[in-house]
């Protein structure tokens, strides 16, 4: 397959280190392979329940680490600092103690409703920022992940526009000198357009928000994912054909998430045994790039979708994830 130039535009992936453990690797080891290759950004997530498992502490041990990694491998970080949202399933990682009832669904959580949650999140995030600020290889802050949308089918609460700018402004008051990075789901195909529109018709989607809050919009692109399965059969939505692209507003844009693994109807992307999924085979990898760097916008970076994903397929005897990614670093 041809492999687009990339031009200005900075290669990396997303690191996430549930779905390594999820998927039975090892997590350090896993980024450690992973930074090795040619890339230039490495996106971190910090992740609230982890580094505060109980009320008073901080523990930062894991990310100091993932930090130290990158660093010594010469990447840059876009680090996510939630707090509410971070990148990687669940996505939602609030600690218990932090939310004594759940979110109530079909609403929005609108700061004077839920000061202490806000609150608390601010101090959360202003304590990442300070920790990391004088790190060199900090590139860029990520304040929430698809800040504004629903939390998949899962959940129908929202944050609400003015919750997340109460936590951009933490955010930029912490660290004035970097950019912060906004992301938003951009549904390629017309029924998930759709769809998209409707539930967040209130307050506009993640990407209209990012629009107006952020530095750089981060633009998560799936072209095709699996809506449900029966059986053996699986229902896809399937958007690659789809011409539709981001509209260029005056923000700059990146891709945060390219999709470079499967998604289907399960929460772990099966690895079958000499077959591939549908909704991301091997040569996808790099097409769903191709089609991002045919845009013909300006982007800033192209962040892969999927690595810890490429090595659990490798450990089974398909290399043909990690080649992908791998050409697309030598020959962009």
């Amino acid at each position: 397959m041809p492999v687009e130039p990339r031009g200005s535009t900075e290669l990396g992936v997303s690191f996430r280190p549930l779905q390594a453990e999820a998927l039975g690797l090892d997590a350090r080891e896993a980024l450690r392979r992973l930074v090795a290759h040619p890339l230039q950004v490495v996106r971190l997530g910090a992740y609230w329940n982890r580094m505060e498992p109980e009320p008073g502490s901080f523990r930062p041990e894991e990310l100091d680490r993932q930090v130290d990694e990158c660093e010594r491998a010469g990447r840059r970080i876009v680090l996510c600092v939630g707090p509410v949202k971070t990148f990687g399933y669940p996505e939602f990682f609030v600690p218990a103690h932090h939310l004594p009832r759940p979110l109530r669904e079909g609403a929005l959580v609108e700061p004077d409703d839920h000061a202490p949650l806000l609150a608390a999140a601010i101090a959360f995030a202003t304590r990442v920022v300070e920790r990391y600020r004088d790190r060199t290889a900090i590139a860029a802050w990520q304040v929430e992940h698809e800040a504004v949308d629903p939390l998949g089918l899962e959940h129908s609460w929202r944050l609400s526009a003015a919750f997340v700018e109460r936590e951009v402004a933490a955010v930029r008051a912490a660290d004035p000198s970097r950019p912060i990075v906004m992301s938003g789901f951009f549904p390629a195909a017309l029924p998930v357009r759709l769809l998209q529109r409707w539930r967040t018709r209130d307050q506009g989607d993640s990407l209209a928000v990012a629009e107006r809050l952020a530095d750089v919009v981060g633009v998560d692109l799936y072209p095709r994912h699996a809506l449900a399965g029966l059986g053996g059969l699986t229902a896809y939505a399937d958007g690659s054909r789809d011409p539709a692209q981001p509209a260029r507003g005056p923000r700059r844009l990146m891709v945060t998430e390219g999709q470079a693994e499967p998604w289907e109807a399960v929460t772990t992307p099966p690895d079958p045994p000499g077959r591939a999924m549908a909704s991301c085979l091997p040569e996808h990898v790099i097409e769903n790039y191709d089609g991002c760097m045919r845009w013909g916008l300006p982007l800033e970076a192209y962040l892969f979708w999927g690595a810890e994903y490429w090595l659990a397929r490798e450990r089974s005897g398909d290399p043909r994830y990690l080649a992908a990614f791998a050409r697309v670093l030598a020959a962009a």
